[in-house]
């Protein structure tokens, strides 16, 4: 077969949080198998990852923590990297989109699509918070989903419906920084004009060509993948803007650009370019050869990436790449969907995660335990789940009983039969050859799913492997048949140590470190991927046998679940909690205890109440939507807490100056807060 070559990228990870098992199963794991099966055909393969370590994640993370920008992407780099290397994600290099060299690419990438006319520039109204004096990126304001009515949606994309956004089109917009409503203040950016390259686009998704010329094969590609794309373009693409207003980031390196950097989504792309240049200089090789369509003439790009990266990935990029003109585009793009876990989304924020780092320190001997059941839930065409009974499932029912216990009988017999020694094959039975044949096919079996993305399917295949050998020992009992017929049984160990090797071969790039035992036991090399078989041979000695993979206890299954027990599911009567924010955000909270003096419904309105509020320093109007819990002589004289900062807002024509806290039980019924005691007005403590 043609020895292709590749230029493999994952999705750089956020620097701004360490990594979950949801971002190990979707993106970096299936690439690096993909990338250990390449390595072992002989391709040229450059591998390349880093850190992505701008835009407006970062800068909320700080301003949290109360620290700088590079404090938070030093920190998670570093726990990112360590993570990776113990997990054994063999990239060629994981950069960082903050080093000098990166910076440098992105501002001549920038400046030559600027020189281009690649960019129009626009003026246009943008929100921007007093308080904080400042323009608010897109990630700096949530609001209410026009599409979906979901009321934490932020200002570029709704997490719950998928829907593209822009700020203006959220529905009570509010910044995440000061906490009020933004205002819209005029300010001018370098937009990509995407509709401009709708058609070819078009062509290049569905057919694989662009102008006739066939680049790659849209068959490889998911149908979750085309589909969003098609979605996005059938629906007509809007400009972008390619830079914001931000002091964290790469200046727009152009005249009279202060106070802007490059968007994130044109800076971390390019993150795949300038480590790809880095690894080249530290390793003397040319990095256009891996880029740049005249040195990598037919190279194979492909971005391993999670579907909510899937447009960036192949539409905006591949804008950017082709608008530069000297750049290959993506071969494949292929994108998975999402992990959940014990029958919830993964969340940073309620800490409703399996970390990684976390689980190395804790399971250092369980890595490839960890790597077998991602693999064998991977989300490859819809979102799957994550939970620890099927963990201990797994590794005890197919590890252990099938993949183990296979090995751990074949090298115990023949330990016990001829002290180490691998006896020779005599005379074939044709089950003996019915079993070889098989064997012999599932390497090449592996391979055809492997290059078709199929990495589910690949890891089973190994796993036949195994239970191939279990029903060969089942069927032929050595250890009965060594009292009659000794010669037979030394025909049948040697056939089930041909099972072993193939299985050791073809474990190297699922279970790594497995694999690296199983050689050393048998105390074979290879390096490449199709090998004949048998490498053993008879007279030679075997290591001694070593229990492969641990069983996994009830004990230890409801203590990892009991990690997870502070954070609600979904299955839960009341509403997930929301994402945690500081003590000093919460003391910016003036709470007062107020007397409801006056009520009266507002006018076709069934949900809302106009109240008089006396809180101690003055009287004032709030609307609240209590009127399907509380009549007016119900709300009337009652004690309640009152939000007093919070920014006025016209509600059906009133102005209301506060907001009315009650406490909501699982049938939706409200309650007022205070009403046990008959407290005057005033200040609360905590």
């Amino acid at each position: 077969m043609e020895k292709k070559a590749y230029t493999v990228t994952a999705a750089l990870p956020y620097a701004n949080g360490p990594l979950h098992l949801g971002h190990v199963a979707g993106v970096y794991l299936p690439a690096d198998i993909f990338v250990r099966f390449l390595k072992l055909n002989g391709h040229d393969v450059a591998f390349i990852c880093g850190s992505d370590e701008h835009g407006a994640a970062i800068t909320l993370r700080a301003k949290k923590e109360g620290i700088k920008p590079q404090e938070i992407v030093d920190k998670y780099h570093r726990i990112i990297k360590d993570s990776f290397e113990t997990f054994q994600i063999s990239f060629d290099i994981f950069h960082r989109t903050s080093s000098p060299l990166h910076h440098q690419v992105a501002s001549d990438f920038f400046k030559k699509l600027h020189d281009k006319d690649t960019f129009k520039e626009e003026r246009s109204l943008q929100y921007y918070d007093n308080d904080y004096e400042q323009f608010l990126a897109d990630r700096y304001i949530t609001g209410t989903c026009p599409k979906c009515q979901y009321e934490n949606a932020y200002g570029d994309q709704c997490e719950k419906c998928g829907a593209d956004l822009s700020p203006n089109e959220l529905i009570n917009p509010i910044s995440t920084l000061s906490g009020k409503t933004p205002q819209l203040k005029e300010t001018a950016h370098w937009y990509l004009p995407m509709n401009e390259h709708e058609d070819w686009l078009r062509e290049w998704i569905q057919k694989g060509s662009i102008d006739g010329k066939l680049l790659h094969d849209p068959k490889t590609w998911k149908n979750q993948v085309i589909g969003q794309c098609m979605s996005w373009i059938n629906g007509g693409l809007r400009a972008r803007a390619m830079t914001r207003d931000l002091d964290w980031g790469i200046p727009v390196p152009l005249p009279n650009s202060e106070g802007k950097v490059l968007y994130v989504w044109l800076d971390a792309p390019i993150g795949y370019i300038s480590a790809t240049q880095q690894w080249a200089l530290d390793n003397g090789k040319n990095w256009k050869d891996y880029w740049c369509k005249e040195e990598a003439k037919d190279r194979k790009l492909v971005h391993f990436i999670g579907k909510d990266n899937i447009v960036f990935h192949a539409i905006i990029f591949p804008i950017l790449l082709k608008a530069h003109g000297d750049f290959i585009l993506p071969e494949n793009v292929p994108a998975y969907e999402f992990l959940n876990l014990e029958g919830d989304k993964f969340s940073t924020s309620r800490n409703w995660a399996v970390w990684l780092h976390e689980y190395l320190e804790n399971y250092p001997t369980k890595v490839d335990e960890l790597k077998y059941v991602l693999t064998s839930i991977a989300p490859e065409n819809k979102d799957s789940e994550f939970t620890w009974i099927d963990f201990q499932t797994r590794i005890n029912s197919e590890l252990a009983d099938i993949y183990g216990n296979f090995v751990n009988r074949v090298t115990v017999l023949i330990h016990k039969y001829y002290k180490g020694v691998i006896p020779s094959a005599h005379e074939l039975t044709t089950y003996d050859q019915k079993v070889l044949d098989e064997i012999a096919t599932i390497p090449g079996k592996i391979s055809d799913l492997l290059y078709q993305y199929k990495i589910r399917e690949a890891q089973q295949e190994m796993m036949n492997l195994a239970r191939i050998g279990n029903k060969y020992l089942a069927d032929e009992e050595p250890w009965k048949v060594i009292k009659s017929d000794p010669l037979r049984v030394e025909t049948i160990l040697n056939v089930a140590l041909q099972i072993t090797e193939q299985l050791a071969l073809c474990s190297r790039v699922f279970l790594p470190k497995t694999a690296d035992l199983l050689l050393q036991m048998l105390r074979i090399e290879s390096s490449t991927w199709d090998n004949k078989l048998p490498m053993i041979s008879g007279g030679n000695t075997i290591g001694t046998s070593t229990i492969l993979f641990e069983k996994i206890t009830d004990e230890w299954v409801e203590q990892e679940k009991s990690k997870l027990i502070t954070s609600p599911t979904t299955n839960s009567n009341y509403p997930i909690m929301k994402e945690l924010i500081s003590f000093e955000d919460f003391t910016k909270m003036d709470l007062r205890i107020g007397h409801v003096i006056a009520a009266d419904k507002m006018e076709n309105a069934d949900k809302l109440l106009v109240l008089k509020v006396d809180t101690g320093i003055d009287e004032r109007t709030i609307v609240s939507g209590i009127a399907k819990h509380y009549d007016t002589a119900a709300i009337l004289g009652k004690k309640v807490v009152v939000l007093m900062n919070l920014a006025p807002r016209k509600i059906r024509g009133v102005e209301s100056h506060g907001m009315l806290l009650m406490a909501e039980n699982s049938d939706g019924e409200l309650s007022a807060l205070i009403s046990e005691k008959d407290f005057g007005a005033g200040p609360m403590i905590s």
